[in-house]
This record gives structure tokens, C-alpha cells and sequence, in this order.
């Protein structure tokens, strides 16, 4: 009987997993062959990979409408990773594919990153290094550092990873508040925190503002310069969940502008940097989409992944299917 081709389709212009498919491999076991292709384009999807039963699906390769109506018999796509934003998940429910994601690796390292930026910014690290390797010995931007506890710390989107970011920031002495408009009412007597329920009065009021929500419709350029010229003129934006969720452009003429006081991206709309002067913007700190990596985070969301492929060769429901609610069949969530 032949086997089901599991295909690990990687980014070609910045590849995060391996040839190997060593962690894919392993998951699987004899159950199906893996084989690893590399993709950019919709021209890159090759007969061969548009023919696999399952896919595996690294960050920032797009599948859009034009490569899911062309697969012939893909019985699950599966994100190596949480966000599934770069895939049509609409039209593969069309095509009775469901869309699935591993949203339970990584909330440690996501959440230590989003407080290492915070803390980056508001004790201004970079600017002191950079100083230093200058051979000065003077403090720069004094105006900006301030102590912690007089530092209000809001968060937006408090699910598995912004509770985790929420709790961090408690314990580092911050005043922590959340804006989540989708969350029961007690959430914030259950984790000692402060509710806003306004999103403008929430920005308005915040030094700190960290970005731990999906994207989605609702979210998409949920920041722009309409927000920005809200926030108060020390305040510092973080952004570890999605790209888009912040209009780039808008951001970095507010920074160059002085509007506000910094902002730290770990995620950048239409990534990476485009030009010279996007990455001249002042008070700016920038990390390549890496918030989400540790030794043990990588093994455990590519094994994760994986194993949900070997779960349907045979037969057992298919887990965290963020499409499931459009598809002509019944899956578990």
C-alpha cells in the first residue's frame, strides 16, 4: 500500500525548518513518507507537492486560494505554529480541507520575549550599549527611563500567551491592564489585574502597550496613526502576535516624528525590513520573527505539528482545527 506523502513546505527566502525532517520524521514513524520542498510563489507549488496528502506549513508561506484549489488530495493543512493567517482557511473548508495549528507551544518563549522587549525599552538597553561601545560613559534618553512600578502595562489579547506576558509583568512590579473584549467578566479579579473596557481610554492611559492578540479582520491595522496620536507621548508599543496588526508605515513616521517613545517588533508588517531608512527609524528594536524560538519550543511545535498528521493516517480526530465550524464534516476542535 503506498504511502501518504506529508509534504514540509518551508519558506524559500528565509527557511526555518531543515531538509532533514528529522522531528517529522520522527512523529510520523513509518506511517507516511516526508518530504521537504520550499516554496515563495504560487509557481514554486510543484506537481509533486500539490499532490500530498498532508501539509506541513512554516511561517510566511502563503497559501492563498490559487494554490488550495489546485490540490488534488490534501486531507489537512497544518500550520508548523499558531498564526494561520497565511492561509485561505475559507476556501480549503470549500474543499473540505481542514485548517489546523499547534497553539499550545511556545507561550513561555513568546511571553519572556515580549518582557525582554519591554524591559529593552523602558530601561533603554540599546541606546546605553550603543553608547558605551562608542566609548562614552554618559546616561542618553534619561528623560525616558522611569521605575517600573510608576508604569501603567497594558496588554491586548489576553488568551494563552498574554496572560502569561500579564503575570510576568505583575511580578516585575508593573500596574498591569488588559483590553480582551471577548473574555467573561472576573478574569481580572481571578489574576489580580485591571480591566479596560474602552480600547481608546485603554491606549490613552498606558506607558507600556504590549500586542498579544491574533490577527484578524477585526484586528488588522488595529493600530494606525488614529491610535498612535492617542497614546501618551512616553509610551513604548510591543508587538509579538502578527505583523499586520500595526500599520507599519504609520508606526515608523510616528517614531521618526517623536510621537511616542519607542516601539519594540518582533513582527513587522510584509516582513522583513524593506529598505535602509525603515531600518534607520529611531528608537526602533527589531527582532527577526523570533520570538517564538527556543531549542525546546522548535522540536516541540514541529513534532506537535507533525503528529497531528499522523494522527488522522490513522484515523483518530483531528485536533485545533480553526476552520472546523465551515467544513461539511465534523471534526474536534
Amino acid at each position: 500500500m503506498k504511502k501518504p506523502l506529508v509534504a514540509v513546505v518551508d519558506w524559500k527566502k528565509s527557511p526555518r525548518g531543515d531538509e532533514s525532517c528529522y522531528i517529522e520524521k520522527k512523529a510520523i514513524g513509518s506511517r507516511g513518507k516526508v518530504k521537504y520542498f520550499k516554496c515563495d510563489k504560487d509557481k514554486d507549488w510543484s506537481e509533486e507537492l500539490l499532490k500530498a496528502d498532508y501539509i506541513l506549513l512554516w511561517h510566511n508561506t502563503n497559501m492563498p486560494d490559487t494554490v488550495i484549489n489546485e490540490l488534488e488530495n490534501c486531507k489537512a493543512i497544518i500550520r508548523i505554529g499558531t498564526g494561520y493567517d497565511s492561509v485561505d482557511h475559507l476556501t480549503a473548508a470549500t474543499r473540505d480541507i481542514p485548517v489546523c495549528n499547534v497553539p499550545d507551544y511556545g507561550t513561555e518563549e513568546v511571553a519572556d520575549h515580549s518582557i525582554a522587549l519591554s524591559l529593552a525599552l523602558c530601561r533603554q538597553i540599546i541606546p546605553i550599549d550603543q553608547e558605551c561601545k562608542k566609548l562614552g560613559w554618559e546616561i542618553p534618553n534619561k528623560n525616558k527611563i522611569q521605575r517600573l512600578s510608576e508604569l501603567n502595562f497594558g496588554i491586548i489579547g489576553l488568551g494563552r500567551i498574554g496572560t502569561s506576558v500579564a503575570l510576568k509583568a505583575k511580578a516585575l512590579g508593573f500596574n498591569v491592564y488588559f483590553y480582551d473584549p471577548y473574555l467573561p467578566n472576573g478574569v481580572d479579579k481571578s489574576l489580580g489585574l485591571s480591566r479596560s473596557k474602552n480600547f481608546d481610554t485603554f491606549i490613552s492611559e498606558m506607558d507600556v502597550i504590549s500586542i498579544n492578540c491574533p490577527l484578524t479582520d477585526e484586528t488588522h491595522h488595529m493600530i494606525t496613526k488614529k491610535e498612535i496620536n492617542k497614546m501618551r507621548k512616553n509610551a513604548f508599543i510591543v508587538n509579538t502576535a502578527r505583523g499586520s496588526i500595526i500599520k507599519k508605515d504609520d508606526l515608523f513616521t510616528a517614531l521618526r516624528k517623536d510621537k511616542i517613545a519607542g516601539a519594540a517588533l518582533d513582527v513587522i508588517e510584509d516582513e522583513p525590513l524593506k529598505t535602509k531608512k525603515e531600518a534607520a527609524t529611531p528608537n526602533l528594536i527589531v527582532t527577526c520573527h523570533s520570538g517564538f524560538y527556543s531549542i525546546q519550543a522548535a522540536w516541540e511545535m514541529r513534532f506537535k505539528a507533525a503528529a497531528q498528521a499522523r494522527d488522522m493516517i490513522v484515523g483518530e480526530d483531528i485536533q485545533n482545527c480553526v476552520n472546523c465550524n465551515y467544513l461539511p464534516r465534523n471534526f474536534n476542535k
